[in-house]
């Protein structure tokens, strides 16, 4: 039996492409049941098509209240029965109510070794705070932006010359690879989320979770 999940985006959906050629290649037993955009325009819904994965498009720009968007988007994602919901370049705050309806099975990646650089532009203000290592984590979702318990993380170094493009370029190589792993562990049951906490294979994580080394594949 396949495990199935609903992937949201709003851009170009490359981590859900990762995850499509990971569940091809056999290494991730996974159903991506429905990929849902906020943007009618954005390339991972084309990604999406072409994998015969059925999409939607939710305009939050239609809705008088987040409130409202979250209400119908939740009722969209429940028609498949995920087990899993997986934001995967989703720009969009949650309401505390939509988070909760999904605790424990919902996940997010986010590009900084959590909890540091919480929001936006975290490649350039890493470079400013003059950090010697930046990186990407995977988190379970809470209604906090950015603060759910953390499941893995993977890191590389900033060197002298580096830009916000050169960096984003390194930890998405990095994104690739650790969502479909984290991905892959909740599908089989070695990842679960037990009172606001990370567990993998019945040992609590610690706050930054796991740190990526090839051997964990």
């Amino acid at each position: 039996m396949t495990f199935p999940i609903v992937v949201l985006i709003s851009g170009s959906g490359s981590n859900l492409q990762a995850l499509i050629d990971q569940s091809l290649q056999g290494n991730l037993n996974v159903e991506i049941c429905a990929v849902i955009s906020n943007k009618a325009d954005a390339f991972g819904l084309q990604r999406a098509q072409k994998a015969g994965i059925p999409t939607h498009t939710l305009d939050h720009k239609s809705f008088d209240s987040r409130e409202a968007f979250d209400e119908q988007l939740q009722l969209i994602i429940d028609q498949y029965q995920p087990k899993l919901v997986v934001l995967a370049g989703f720009m969009r705050i949650l309401t505390e109510t939509f988070a909760q309806h999904y605790e424990g099975r919902m996940l997010n990646i986010h590009p900084s070794l959590l909890p540091k650089y919480k929001g936006l532009n975290t490649h350039q203000r890493a470079i400013d705070a003059g950090e010697k290592e930046h990186g990407v984590s995977v988190h379970f979702v809470s209604a906090e932006l950015d603060a759910g318990a953390v499941i893995l993380q993977a890191s590389c170094p900033i060197e002298k010359t580096e830009t916000a493009d050169t960096l984003a370029s390194k930890i998405h190589s990095y994104e690739h690879i650790i969502y479909p792993l984290a991905v892959k562990w909740f599908s089989e049951e070695r990842l679960a989320y037990k009172n606001g906490i990370a567990v993998l294979d019945n040992k609590i994580l610690a706050e930054s979770g796991v740190m990526y080394h090839p051997e964990l594949i």
